[in-house]
């Protein structure tokens, strides 16, 4: 495993000079919100903008779409004419739980498969607000089981960026507590807490992409038909009545992301509960780096993080 504890990287309280650079053309390019378009113009809007800042995707990696259960597709990657594989990664796609898919993601669990040799398998979990809370957990649950056995005796692990991070953790606990041992849980900037309070959601809460805005209307569109923020642990699993025994975690956080704080925190009680944490806090970043890579450091350096510690979990 991985050297465990805290790692900062980068200048702290200040924003890379190549992130700085995207946030300027953002703002001059005036884009609109996600929230303001509506769902389904929200993610082709999405779709669009990650086609351009996504890392490249690598050759020599073969994709195939499959069916986890009725009504969940999922993607398996795999090295092209490599052995037979003897881990799985399960991953969650980023988007609020509203927008993101299979495509958004391609490049990212290309270049993880490729990496590591292992297969990974991303999951076409069901979005709001057509497919509501708990959907998504529900999704996660089967994806998991159905991993369990379609891959028995081989390490099994998990991850996931932003909502998918969120589903990851939410997953973790699950696997703990239906007896299914996961290698690792890898947690990319994760939203963990839907109480909203931490001071970092308030400082941050305009200029860096994500706003409190995005957030209020992924909160809405996820959350339908419930008032005020959901604290049971599905929704938000930091405050999850124990986090001892859950597998060991890379939990990466971003310095300039209103989610900071609760991913900070996370990182904290999984510690405090005795499971072995790796927590790199790029400082310079911000939300969604990862579908950044193809122009800043910070989306290059988040995915070295994630790759070598799944290797490092699975070697």
């Amino acid at each position: 495993m991985m050297e465990t504890g805290f790692f900062s990287i980068g200048g702290v309280g200040q924003v890379d000079a190549d992130i700085a650079f995207v946030l300027a053309k953002a703002a001059e390019l005036n884009l609109p919100s996600l929230g303001s378009m509506g769902p389904v113009a929200a993610r082709a809007e999405f779709a669009r903008r990650l086609s351009r800042t996504n890392p490249p995707p690598p050759e020599g990696v073969e994709a195939r779409d499959i069916v986890i259960a009725d009504g969940l597709r999922g993607r398996l990657y795999q090295r092209q004419g490599g052995a037979t594989v003897a881990a799985v990664l399960l991953y969650f796609h980023g988007g609020g739980f509203v927008v993101g898919d299979l495509e958004t993601h391609d490049a990212q669990c290309r270049i993880m498969a490729l990496r590591s040799g292992s297969a990974v398998v991303a999951v076409d979990y069901r979005l709001g607000p057509e497919h509501p809370y708990p959907a998504a957990i529900e999704d996660g649950i089967v994806a998991l089981k159905w991993a369990d056995r379609e891959f028995a005796g081989k390490a099994l692990g998990i991850g996931g960026d932003s909502a998918g991070g969120s589903l990851a953790a939410v997953t973790a606990l699950h696997a703990r507590d239906l007896g299914i041992e996961l290698a690792a849980q890898l947690l990319i900037y994760p939203a963990v807490d839907q109480a909203g309070d931490f001071p970092s959601r308030r400082r941050l809460a305009q200029g860096y992409l994500l706003t409190q805005p995005d957030i209020e209307w992924f909160t809405e569109q996820y959350f339908v038909g419930r008032s005020g923020p959901v604290l049971e642990p599905d929704a938000s699993p930091l405050r999850a009545l124990s986090h001892a025994g859950l597998a060991p975690a890379l939990v990466l956080t971003c310095g300039f992301d209103p989610l900071v704080d609760e991913g900070d925190a996370y990182a904290e009680a999984l510690r405090q509960a005795g499971v072995p944490v790796r927590h790199v806090r790029l400082e310079g970043a911000i939300h969604g780096c990862l579908g950044l890579a193809a122009y800043v450091g910070a989306g290059k350096a988040a995915l070295d993080e994630v790759c070598r510690f799944w290797v490092s979990a699975i070697s």
